[in-house]
């Protein structure tokens, strides 16, 4: 390997940092908006979508709160808080607008091979749990974006609408389950690319892959030096940039560290990582058809939902069970063992200290989950596929997720189970931290993005108007404009090659 000490420099509109969902979704946005920007992608590893964007390292495809119960948390009083599960399923409609326009002008070549229809199902046992879903299925009923959604405690029918759930399963467990046949399954690695690849014909944009950012730098002009270092030649490259976003998966943190900018003081982060069990029983996989959420354990983070998915990776399909958390210092999966270490600094020790003292439950669990054996794993299984057979299954890696640490209004450490964008007050630099449901509300993060750091921009006619015709809702409410939701779900159904009900 040879080496070399010339820096090489150069000047762009905007740097992206990392070379997943959330790049390239601002990338494309951005560049939409404003063709003749100067774009200019930096990636550690080879390929892009390899982190936190794989199919095999996403804890969930699709995400629309049809069926994740830890959306729809039941409050001290039994009522339901939907908030959460409104605000999502809003932001994925945003989304499949999104992706419609890039298909319907070109962009994006063949949808099928990045989303499918898959039912979304919710499925409990027991009295307690059966109550909840109910009250859960009758809150819903009151937002138009979930009104095809059914609801059963009838064992045949939902056998009918998932039959390996039902089989060998014994017992009168009051049983419930909801299903939204309008679901869908993402393989955001696949749309990841497929927008990487059409950016790369664009004339302004240059994407480096086996580059790692080492250092970022604020100039007094408000512009950010950004250095660079090639990893197979050890070339190192400043960039001078005018707008810097960095979204490099749990990678974030200790970038938006080096940023040094006053609203990063206090962030932390806490990682989990994963694992799936893998069928490779290819009769067993035919014969399940839906994504099948449960409810998580008492103190388990809201990434680890167990669930029975069918999804679509690399053109075939693939059922998995899971994800069983663990603990990892690394902040990436293909990180550094040190990397929890060197995140700790003196303006957030004492928020991750907080926070640790106050998740005490949650260090139980991933402890817990960590030493776990091959037959606690089937167990759980056991739960939702009461026949699994041990021999049809294998033990899979899944990713790598940093949940956010930040100060609270009285300065206390919390723990964050979400995403959360910090930017600088003169929107020249800004950083996704957090995780789930990020990539299925990818949209609608980067233009609330756009919105902080544009707004001058954002507020011209021009802007507005290529906004409306990428996102025919933009500005509106799905939920409160009931015609408008259904032509807007069967134009982009039918454009994305979805099944759309009638």
């Amino acid at each position: 390997m040879t080496t070399t000490t010339t820096t090489q420099k150069s000047e762009a509109d905007v740097v992206l940092i990392g070379a997943g969902i959330m790049s390239a979704t601002l990338g494309l946005l951005l560049k939409e908006l404003q063709p003749n920007l100067k774009i200019e992608i930096f990636e550690r590893l080879d390929v892009a979508a390899a982190e936190s964007s794989d199919a095999w390292n996403n804890a969930g495809t699709g995400h629309a709160a049809f069926c994740e119960l830890n959306y729809t948390p039941e409050k001290s009083d039994g009522s339901i808080d939907t908030s959460k599960a409104v605000k999502i399923v809003e932001a994925f409609e945003v989304s499949r607008q999104f992706w419609s326009y890039l298909v319907e002008k070109g962009l994006l070549k063949n949808p099928e091979n990045f989303i499918k229809s898959i039912p979304h199902m919710s499925f409990v046992w027991g009295e307690k749990n059966t109550k909840y879903l109910k009250k859960r299925y009758d809150a819903l009923q009151q937002f138009h974006l979930f009104k095809d959604m059914e609801y059963t405690e009838d064992a045949e029918k939902i056998k009918e609408w998932a039959p390996l759930i039902m089989e060998g399963r014994k017992g009168a467990k009051k049983l419930a389950a909801t299903s939204m046949r309008f679901g869908t399954d993402v393989n955001f690695g696949e749309l990841t690319r497929s927008i990487f690849r059409y950016l790369e014909t664009l004339e302004g944009v240059q994407l480096h892959f086996n580059h790692e950012v080492r250092k970022l730098r604020k100039y007094d002009d408000g512009t950010w030096r950004v250095k660079v270092k090639e990893l197979e030649t050890g070339a190192k490259k400043r960039v001078k940039a005018k707008f810097v976003f960095i979204g490099a998966g749990g990678g974030s943190l200790l970038l938006l560290e080096k940023a040094n900018i006053p609203e990063g003081e206090g962030f932390g982060g806490f990682p989990v990582s994963g694992q799936w069990l893998k069928c490779t029983n290819e009769a067993l996989i035919a014969k399940h058809q839906a994504k099948v959420y449960g409810k998580a354990a008492v103190g388990a983070p809201p990434m680890s939902v167990p669930h029975i998915d069918t999804r679509m990776i690399d053109g075939k399909k693939a059922l998995l069970f899971g994800p069983y958390a663990g603990f990892s210092t690394k902040f990436l999966k293909n990180g550094s063992y040190f990397d929890l270490a060197k995140s700790i600094q003196l303006d957030n020790i004492k928020p991750m200290l907080g926070a640790g003292i106050n998740n005490i439950p949650l260090t139980k669990y991933l402890i817990e989950q960590v030493f776990q054996s091959s037959e606690d794993r089937m167990k759980a299984l056991r739960e939702y596929l009461p026949d699994a057979k041990k021999e049809d299954w294998v033990l899979e890696n899944a990713g790598q997720r940093v949940q956010v640490i930040k100060k609270d209004k009285n300065g206390k450490g919390v723990l964050e189970f979400g995403t959360e964008v910090v930017n600088c007050a003169d929107g020249s630099l800004a950083v996704l931290l957090g995780a789930s449901p990020g990539a299925s509300t990818a949209v609608s993060i980067m233009l609330d993005l756009i919105g902080r750091c544009f707004k001058d921009e954002l507020a011209s006619p021009e802007w507005q108007n290529k906004l409306k015709e990428m996102i025919p809702s933009y500005g509106q409410s799905l939920n409160a404009n009931p015609q408008l939701a259904d032509e807007l779900r069967h134009k982009t159904g039918t454009i994305l090659k979805l099944k759309t009900l009638v």
